[in-house]
Parts: structure tokens; sequence; C-alpha cells
């Protein structure tokens, strides 16, 4: 089954991987959205989230301290859902619906990424890793 775990892994990173690479490669567009989205220090802000998410996204897929790698994906995940997709403020029905399933989508890979830090802090087994916990819990 380590297989199956490893794929599962690599799927769930997939999502953070790609897109911490796009805080790169379309660092422009991404900086004017953020800023439109008013964040707070948007220049250094993408670059840093785009960081977290693809060490975290490695770090899962690869068992590199797959929790510290969860984590810093919850926190991205949790931050973003409420700065990035706060439908609660927009009037547009299409748009509302779309960030809507965008943060509930943010709060379901938070919900895993949690899931992910504590098995694996706490010992699980979450298939072939190169390296065990970050954290003990």
């Amino acid at each position: 089954m380590d297989i199956v775990l490893i794929i599962g892994r690599i799927l769930f990173a997939l999502i953070f991987v790609n897109s911490g690479l796009m805080h790169f490669t379309k660092n422009s567009a991404m900086v004017g959205y953020a800023q439109y989205k008013k964040v707070p220090a948007a220049k250094i802000a993408v670059p840093l989230s785009g960081v977290m998410i693809l060490v975290g996204g490695l770090y899962v897929a690869l068992g590199i301290y797959a929790d510290l790698g969860a984590l810093l994906i919850a926190i991205f995940c949790l931050v973003s859902a409420f700065m990035m997709h706060n439908f609660w403020t927009i009037d547009d029905a299409t748009a509302k619906q779309t960030e809507t399933i965008s943060f509930f989508k943010n709060l379901a890979l938070a919900g895993a990424a949690l899931i992910i830090f504590v098995l694996v802090g706490s010992g699980a087994d979450i298939g072939a890793s190169i390296t065990g916990a970050f954290f003990s819990l």
C-alpha cells in the first residue's frame, strides 16, 4: 500500500508545486492580483507564499519532513482563503460563486494538510519517505 500513499501524496502536492512555480513565472500578474485584493506588501507576499507552497508541496510529495510541508500548505490555504477568496465582499453573482468555490476548496485543502501534519507528526505511516517527522506530536 506504500505506492498508494505515495501517489496520494504526489497528487495532493501537485497543485501546490504548480501554483508555487506560477508565483515566480507569473509574478507580475500575481502581484497585480494580490494588490487588487489589498494584500499588504504584495511584492513580498507573492514570492514568500510561492516559496511556502512550493517547498510545502515538495516536502509532502517526497516525504521530506512532510509534516512541516503540510503545515506550510495549511497556513497558506487558510490565509489565502480569507484574503484572496473573500466571497462575502462581492456583489456580482458569478464572481461571488467562483470565489465561494475557491474559498471552500482552500479550506478543504487546509483540512487535508492539517490531517497530514498530525499523522506524520504522530508517527503514522504515509508511505516511503526520505525523512521522518520534523515535529513530534
